[in-house]
């Protein structure tokens, strides 16, 4: 049987020739991809000149494409996306249900008011739209206006829209857009540039819209593509390794706006463990956090601390917990959270030995790869916290917020905090030590973030443009020799 085309897609043209054969992440399936090496050079735009077209037309034009592009995504009538879709199930290790659910919601991802909301919220309509006066002090005037330009994307494969994210802050900030295709999934945003060619091939977000596939650290590639001359900016989602690699290339004129590897936690106030009522109450939001996507998403809660403060039953109330929390993510519906596809086996004997520990340590759950709840009775992570996957997180019951703060670090994503209260004992030590997002437990995988907000410390679709000044005199300044 012939192995799935993951075509690349230049500026409208469609290519699935000169085919090579790449394994997917995980030798989960192999795939055929055309030949980098012989495409490079047509991937950057030839000439920064280029951009104008983006400049003819107004942000309600580019609300009106992307509004039709989202109308063409539906799953139901798009092959595209049936095809991406039926193929990701096996690139990805996420189960169906979870894939479904995301492609589900691509017809309604470009709703005319949430793009322009990332467009006002992560900008500034006026600037996008063209130069704001600013009357400085000594009476100079600078005018100030945000360009757009020329971007590559290395998006990770923990979820299927990511294309989706990286068209709308290009199309808003009409900037040219390459995207890298990861190998865990190489289909989902060359399906959504196909839709775009079929609805308008000439229309000019389309011909600043590029998708490939290439192994990454391929260098007769990368050394080609990675110049200033060609790109201006790399978003670089994803690993460790991958965000090092990709640093060697960056030199005056080539940016890196880097949204690197992150964990996420949960911190409990002792305002929770008041009695069953308000246990299970956290348990339900705590439960979202860690279930939600299978815990594949950077905001997704892995180390949960659990402030007692100094009661006698704290013991006794974190354990119940872990257990309501555990029968919480069970009962999670199977479209948001569901049991593993192949449960990490590095993992599991991990999680198998604790059950040995129980002097230390409590294990809920697990024995059928199904997630788990560990709790550690000393305020102390389980050494392998950074490798809690698959719907399984550890518990640690603390004294004070000093133990949850020996667990921040500048990895750290997002806290998801409960009572609401216990925000005001956090809100303004934790970002000190390199926390980025706090969150009302339940709701860490909101996708605010992501539609124009801060996110990983930074605004990134502020980045992504070029601040250009335009400053006017009535005369020479005081410092000039000629005053």
């Amino acid at each position: 049987m012939a192995n799935p085309i993951a075509p690349i897609i230049i500026r409208g043209e469609v290519i699935d020739t000169d085919l090579i054969e790449y394994p997917g992440r995980g030798d989960v399936m192999t795939f055929d991809a055309p030949d980098p090496r012989k495409f490079v050079d047509r991937l950057p735009l030839s000439s920064p000149a280029k951009l104008t077209d983006l400049y003819d037309l107004s942000l309600e034009d580019i609300l009106d494409y992307l509004e039709e592009l989202g109308s063409c995504l539906d799953i139901n009538k798009n092959e595209h996306m049936q095809r991406s879709r039926d193929l990701t199930y096996d690139a990805t290790p996420l189960p169906r249900e979870i894939i479904d659910m995301g492609y589900k919601g691509f017809s309604s991802f470009f709703n005319r008011e949430q793009v322009r909301q990332i467009a006002e919220k992560s900008v500034g309509i006026d600037y996008l739209e063209g130069w704001v006066p600013h009357k400085l002090n000594d009476g100079v005037i600078m005018k100030v206006r945000a360009f757009g330009s020329r971007t590559l994307h290395i998006v990770a494969g923990n979820g299927p829209g990511l294309g989706l994210i990286t068209l709308a802050r290009c199309a808003i900030t009409r900037s040219d857009c390459i995207i890298k295709a990861p190998s865990n999934d190489p289909f989902t945003s060359a399906a959504l540039a196909l839709t775009m060619v079929d609805m308008a091939p000439d229309h000019p977000i389309t011909k600043h819209f590029s998708v490939a596939y290439w192994k990454g650290g391929d260098a007769e590639v990368e050394d080609k593509l990675y110049q200033p001359h060609n790109i201006e900016k790399i978003v670089a989602w994803g690993g460790l390794a991958g965000i090092r690699h990709v640093t060697k290339y960056i030199q005056p004129g080539l940016e890196l706006i880097s949204l690197d590897p992150k964990t996420s936690i949960s911190v409990i106030g002792p305002g929770a463990l008041e009695n069953e009522q308000t246990l299970r109450e956290t348990a339900g939001r705590l439960a979202v956090d860690i279930g939600g996507a299978n815990q594949a998403g950077c905001a997704s809660s892995r180390v949960t601390y659990v402030v007692a403060g100094d009661r006698d039953d704290a013991a006794e109330r974190v354990a119940e917990l872990g257990q309501m929390t555990y029968d919480a993510i069970m009962a999670l519906p199977p479209t948001f959270s569901t049991k593993p596809k192949a449960y990490d086996k590095e993992l599991k004997s991990h999680v198998d030995a604790l059950r040995w520990d129980d002097e230390w340590f409590e294990v809920i759950g697990g024995e059928d790869g199904e997630g788990a709840i560990i709790i550690s009775k000393l305020p102390r992570q389980v050494d392998f916290a950074a490798y809690l996957a698959d719907r399984t997180a550890n518990l640690v019951t603390c004294e004070s917020i000093d133990d949850v703060l020996l667990g921040i670090n500048a990895y750290s994503q997002t806290i998801g905090v409960w009572p609401e209260s216990y925000k005001s004992e956090l809100e303004n030590i934790v970002p000190l030590y390199g926390a980025q997002r706090l969150v009302t437990l339940g709701n860490a995988l909101y996708n605010g973030p992501l539609l124009g907000m801060a996110h990983d410390g930074i605004q990134p679709v502020s980045r992504m443009v070029k601040w250009i000044s335009n400053e006017v005199f009535e005369g020479i300044t005081d410092s000039s020799p000629l005053s």
